[in-house]
């Protein structure tokens, strides 16, 4: 089991650039696959983008490729999303998730149901 707090989040102009963190607590000496989601209100949440702690390449919502940027730093378990050339449509909550799994398949595609460990969300708000 894991701890999951982001932080990070904020308003922003479109064409802007902000960078999430997850701070992961716990068992961080197990694999995990490891992601970001986000939810609008009214909407259901949706897989951003997600990834294996062991390494892999991460996979990435086709709405957010080449804009967005997922990686884990292993020192200070730190989950990080970089996110570039921000759309008004990038607006929402978002989580960090996690599911502990030394199988890396199970990481794919990025399925809310899949993933057992959220945190409390940031709030990202891109105005045009």
């Amino acid at each position: 089991q894991v701890q999951l707090v982001e932080s990070g989040g904020g308003s922003m102009q479109a064409g802007g650039s902000l960078r999430l963190s997850c701070a992961i607590s716990g068992n961080t000496y197990s694999a995990h696959c490891l992601g970001w989601f986000r939810q609008t209100p009214g909407k259901e949440r949706e897989g951003v983008v997600v990834m294996f702690s062991r390494g892999g390449a991460p996979q990435y919502a086709d709405s957010v490729k080449g804009r967005f940027s997922i990686s884990l730093d292993d020192g200070s378990n730190t989950l990080y999303l970089q996110m570039s050339s921000l759309k008004p449509e990038d607006t929402g909550m978002y989580f960090c998730a996690a599911l502990r799994s030394d199988d890396h398949t199970r990481c794919f595609p990025a399925r809310t149901a899949v993933y057992n460990n959220w945190g409390q969300g940031t709030q990202v708000t891109v105005s045009s």
